[in-house]
């Protein structure tokens, strides 16, 4: 390899920096800026939610009821797994009829999301920067390593668990359990609003908490999987800039590791999106319930 070539290839920390860079609509102008767009996050989200649809589609244009091809058995024991965990968590039976088939849809969409992370990691950012003639153009495609992403999930969870507390407990019923619950209530004026807003307190830090912790779960987890991957490459590229006898060890260990964490990678994208899946079931399990100690002062 030339001087020459040498000194143009990035370092550790730029190529690092580069693959964890947004393509975006333009850059920020503070840690907060709800101006600004990660378009390749958006990118890849929808794709692989009309990919995720179309699934879903051919999966029912090509249903039979006699012997299932091997897809549609597939297809039958992921529907049958996300109906039982739904009947044990909902027992409201008209509710599942939204809530089974939304569960189903987060699992298979987070599921495609976390799986972008299988890719060899820069084959769609050197294709990208040869299509827009930049060859500093950036591109992200895990749309679950971007927090705006899951915050957005789990957002969109929190919305729903507000609706059905409106919805099974009427807005009189919900307003009275933020007040009463899960401290409980008092006859004396004084102690009543003294109690009344350390329960409204206690129930919005648990909404905050909940929905916090829900997307930032997964995020740290698909985040942390391509800092390995990145560390991964790094092997390879150590080894490619020495092109000496010592070096293959480098080669043989890029390869054995790389090797060994995307097969150990296979697990976490299917388990992140099981246990971000069973968290949004849970989550709307609990706006169903009544809180207990509520229950059994206040009825």
């Amino acid at each position: 390899m030339s001087a020459e070539a040498h000194a143009a290839a990035p370092t550790a920390s730029e190529y690092i920096v580069h693959h964890l860079t947004h393509w975006q609509n333009h850059k920020m102008s503070g840690i907060v800026d709800l101006t600004v767009f990660n378009i390749d996050s958006l990118f890849f989200s929808i794709t692989l939610g009309l990919l995720g649809c179309f699934f879903f589609w051919k999966a029912a244009s090509k249903a039979t009821s006699g012997v299932p091809g091997r897809f549609q058995a597939a297809v039958e024991i992921l529907i049958e797994m996300v109906d039982r965990e739904a009947k044990g968590i909902v027992h409201n039976a008209t509710s599942r009829k939204l809530v089974a088939p939304l569960a189903l849809t987060v699992f298979v969409w987070i599921f495609l999301l976390n799986a972008m992370d299988l890719l060899p990691l820069d084959l769609l950012p050197m294709i990208w920067q040869k299509l827009s003639g930049n060859e500093h153009a950036y591109l992200r495609v895990v749309p679950t390593a971007d927090l705006s992403v899951t915050m957005g999930m789990s957002v969109s969870v929190l919305l729903v668990c507000l609706d059905y507390n409106v919805k099974i407990k009427g807005v009189g019923g919900w307003a009275h359990e933020l007040v009463t619950a899960p401290f409980g209530t008092s006859k004396n004026p004084v102690f009543f609003v003294i109690l009344a807003v350390v329960n409204l307190a206690m129930q919005l830090i648990e909404f905050v908490a909940k929905t916090v912790s829900h997307g930032m779960r997964l995020f740290g987890n698909m985040y942390a999987g391509e800092l390995v991957f990145m560390l991964i490459a790094l092997l390879g590229g150590a080894w490619a800039f020495s092109f000496q006898p010592s070096g293959l060890a480098l080669l043989a260990l890029h390869v054995v590791a790389g090797w060994m964490w995307a097969v150990f990678h296979i697990l976490i994208i299917t388990l992140q999106a099981f246990v971000f899946m069973m968290l949004t079931l849970v989550y709307i399990g609990q706006s169903h319930d009544a809180h207990r100690f509520c229950a059994a002062r206040c009825a």
